[in-house]
């Protein structure tokens, strides 16, 4: 069961498959970005990752900074299906998930996520290391525990740098998820996102946006 709910935590992370609505109080500066305007895409891996495979959604709307997602991906795995068809913000057709009403702010600082109970920033492109962000209304707090100096993440075709930013899902006890990795660039955004269960195994799913920061 644990690789299923780690599918389910992929969706409330990606999806907002919560009922909440999104925090009104930003708590990210910077220009927008590109990466945050109408029509850009944002794809993971073809390959199935803990019974998901297909993600991609794109941006449907960008109001005053804030961009609205749709999405799907595919989900072969029959009880983790039925799982899903308890979410009302979910529509399942077949193998395929998805969700229209996912929000992020993407600037030139940085991502914030805007939507449901673990709504805030999941990167800060000049923080340091040992820097938290609140997570929503959960008490869990995302920090920063690395940051690269030389080109040591593998990212398509070539390495870059990236801040490491590690939420420990207190809120999330008893799923069999012990930590959250997510990876970010100033450039290329979000790049990765690695979900370590309590067992210490780990399923990484890489993330690609269609365009880039200046």
């Amino acid at each position: 069961m644990k690789i299923n709910y780690l599918s389910v935590i992929l969706f409330s992370i990606i999806f907002v498959i919560s009922s909440c609505e999104k925090d009104s109080d930003s708590k990210l500066g910077g220009e927008q970005s590109p990466m945050g305007e109408v029509g850009v895409t944002v794809e993971s891996t073809s390959a199935t990752v803990a019974g998901v495979s297909n993600f991609e959604a794109i941006v449907t709307s960008n109001e005053d900074g804030v961009s609205v997602y749709s999405g799907s991906c595919t989900v072969d795995n029959p009880a983790l299906k039925n799982l899903l068809s308890n979410i009302p913000e979910l529509t399942i057709n077949g193998n395929t998930v998805a969700s229209n009403s996912v929000k992020f702010k993407r600037t030139t600082e940085g991502i914030e996520f805007l939507s449901g109970p673990t709504a805030g920033i999941w990167a800060k492109y000049s923080s340091s290391v040992g820097d938290k962000y609140p997570v929503g209304s959960t008490g869990d707090y995302r920090t920063v525990v690395s940051k690269s100096t030389d080109d040591d993440y593998p990212y398509g075709f070539m390495n870059i740098k990236v801040m490491e930013v590690e939420e420990i899902p207190n809120s999330l006890l008893g799923t069999g998820i012990r930590k959250i990795t997510y990876y970010a660039n100033h450039r290329f955004g979000l790049v990765g996102i690695v979900f370590t269960f309590e067992d210490n195994n780990t399923a990484w799913f890489p993330v690609y946006t269609s365009t880039q920061n200046d």
